[in-house]
């Protein structure tokens, strides 16, 4: 009669690297989901909007043969901060990438000379304050990863924009809330060198998205004129690339480091 031969070698179960992408589900968020999609990450997408608001794009990204997630919260609350947190470790245990994307524009453009205290409020909660401590909260999770496994793979990437330098005095308040979020970058970039826990800012310039539709004429004509040295709109999957690049750890040396998606707007030139 025939042995039955048994296996007990350990087995190796290979577990995708995960992302955390706060506003991920639609402009340059879902850009930089869709890059990672194609390289295998699972996917956690934060946004305000409700999962069903959000259900064409999510099955688009499961599409790739991935895990992903929906994480509902306001990134400028501290309660939605916790949600959003508590969702990714139930559901993952483990985060090897995350993206601060989130932002909001003023609801209305006005010179800095008479724009609202309301706006700027706004504006710092979600932009600055809620991507500090959202940031801060992941740092030391991800410290606790690091220190359980040294081999584990870890960066934070901090969307801010060329409005970090850049100064426009329409939007005011938006230009001082990501110019605060370089230096937040910067920031995280020394605190976690230590633990080899790259941080990396990339400035998007001027790029095709629900939020830049309202001045899409303006934006076309200006880069017609050369406003930038390519005369297109970037894309969300111009970022997203960065971002991919960045997860697959081809910066790993390079912590604290900007990249700056513009098509050559912030050059100099005469």
């Amino acid at each position: 009669a025939s042995i039955l031969a048994l296996d007990f070698s350990p087995k190796i179960i290979k577990m995708n690297k995960t992302a955390l992408i706060t506003g991920g589900s639609r402009g340059i968020g879902f850009g930089i989901a869709e890059c990672l999609a194609k390289i295998g990450f699972d996917l956690a997408i934060n946004g305000q909007r409700t999962e069903n608001e959000c259900i064409e794009n999510l099955e688009k990204l499961r599409n790739y043969g991935i895990k992903v997630i929906y994480c509902q919260g306001n990134v400028g609350e501290t309660s939605g901060r916790k949600t959003i947190l508590d969702k990714v470790k139930a559901e993952f245990g483990y985060l090897n990438l995350f993206v601060s994307n989130a932002g909001v524009a003023p609801y209305v453009r006005e010179d800095i000379l008479i724009s609202s205290e309301e706006s700027f409020d706004r504006l710092i909660d979600i932009n600055l304050k809620g991507v500090y401590f959202l940031t801060q909260s992941i740092a030391n999770w991800m410290i606790e990863l690091k220190t359980q496994n040294p081999n584990f793979e870890a960066n934070i990437v901090i969307n801010s924009s060329v409005s970090a330098t850049i100064a426009g005095n329409s939007r005011g308040e938006y230009c001082v809330s990501k110019a605060g979020l370089s230096m937040v970058a910067q920031l995280f970039a020394v605190r976690l060198g230590e633990y080899d826990i790259p941080v990396f800012e990339v400035r998007p310039g001027i790029i095709k998205t629900d939020m830049t539709s309202i001045v899409a004429e303006k934006y076309e004509k200006l880069l017609q004129e050369g406003l930038a040295v390519q005369k297109r709109w970037g894309t969300p999957q111009d970022v997203g690339k960065v971002v991919a690049s960045v997860a697959q750890n081809s910066f790993a040396y390079s912590t604290g480091q900007v990249f700056i998606v513009d098509g050559g707007l912030t050059l100099g030139r005469f």
